[in-house]
């Protein structure tokens, strides 16, 4: 049963994401991410280290992904604020992995959902500006 409740999941990701926009799909990104660190702050709590590092190492790729999708040459100042913010992110979730530090992720949860708010907040005929620079301009 569990097997097919998570190929029906995968499915229904791979559907949604199809036809996300650009927008959406960052929005996706945050929500994993979230999502993985909930679920290593849980794994921490009972004590299965295992399921951690995998839910951190997760986080971990999607918030490199969040960096590696920013678009330094457009905005530039924003791109470069939210690149060492996603860089003291990757360092603070990898000491967490190593420490099972559980307010380390709380501190990289907290600091997502208020990047995700904000990017929540631009209104819908912004959404197919993807780069920086028109964020900036809106």
């Amino acid at each position: 049963m569990r097997g097919s409740l998570q190929s029906y999941r995968k499915v229904s990701l791979e559907s949604e994401i199809a036809v996300a926009s650009p927008h959406r799909l960052v929005q996706m990104m945050f929500e994993g991410a979230l999502r993985r660190i909930a679920e290593a702050k849980y794994s921490i709590q009972q004590k299965d280290y295992a399921q951690k590092g995998e839910a951190i190492g997760k986080a971990i790729g999607i918030v490199a992904g969040l960096n590696g999708s920013l678009d330094m040459d457009a905005g530039a100042e924003i791109s470069s604020n939210l690149n060492a913010l996603y860089d003291f992110m990757l360092r603070r979730l990898s000491e967490a992995n190593l420490n099972n530090d559980a307010e380390a992720l709380d501190e990289v949860s907290g600091l997502l959902r208020t990047i995700k708010e904000g990017w929540d907040a631009i209104p819908a005929e912004h959404h197919q500006l993807t780069s920086a620079e028109g964020l900036e301009n809106a």
